[in-house]
């Protein structure tokens, strides 16, 4: 029977935040919330937490999901996040179908959104599907120490910009056959518009992560 997982990877050794992915926000580990958050949805079969740390391991194993140990090989900081998707997919028995990659850096999500995704993913019948947000920054290039307006003329209000967009990471959804491919996003995947402030949290700094904080104060999470 084939089934739909989440995949939240988590390596150690994270050096500008060490320990961020066992590090307290609230009053749960950073990764607890990827795993929660995840095991409120009846249509995940499974989730699995990839790390080659045995700290995080043993939160990830205390918080109910299955770990699947990383090797070494694909544990580098330069290793894309296909590898160790495809890695679990073929470590676990059973046929996958999709995939949800839950980015444990990305701990806060608006509740009803995976829900949403999910059923346009299904829907509609996509390959693959991630999030976006707009951004409303002025963009320009440096060159020859001259600043050249990307996506504006000079003196254009904010709220004139022509739309773009970001990849925010809050979640993607992809077919595992994809994933055994190597991609993860494929150029026909459907970018699900999300604007709310957790789309703006990505932990990587101690700046981030406060940040974060100072959200699950507010939402009360």
């Amino acid at each position: 029977m084939s089934k739909t997982i989440a995949i939240i990877p988590a390596r150690g050794g994270s050096k500008r935040l060490p320990g961020k992915n066992i590090k307290l926000l609230g009053e749960i580990p950073l990764i607890a919330h990827s795993i929660l958050y995840a095991k409120e949805h009846d249509f995940i079969d499974a989730v699995y937490v990839s790390t080659d740390d045995v700290a995080i391991a043993a939160v990830a194993l205390q918080y109910g999901a299955v770990v699947i140990d990383r090797p070494q090989e694909i544990s580098g900081d330069l290793e894309p996040t296909v590898s160790a998707l495809k890695h679990v997919i073929e470590s676990i028995d059973g046929a996958v179908e999709n995939v949800i990659l839950l980015q444990a850096t990305n701990p806060l999500r608006p509740q009803n959104l995976l829900q949403e995704a999910f059923t346009i993913f299904q829907e509609q019948q996509f390959d693959s599907l991630f999030t976006v947000s707009r951004s409303h920054h002025k963009l320009g290039k440096i060159i020859d120490d001259q600043f050249i307006p990307f996506n504006y003329k000079v003196g254009q209000r904010s709220q004139d910009l022509e739309p773009l967009y970001y990849e925010n990471g809050l979640l993607y959804i992809t077919k595992a056959s994809i994933i055994l491919q190597n991609e993860i996003i494929t150029k026909d995947a459907f970018p699900l518009e999300v604007n709310h402030p957790f789309a703006n949290v990505d932990i990587d700094t101690q700046e981030d992560f406060d940040y974060a904080e100072y959200l699950v104060g507010k939402f009360q999470i």
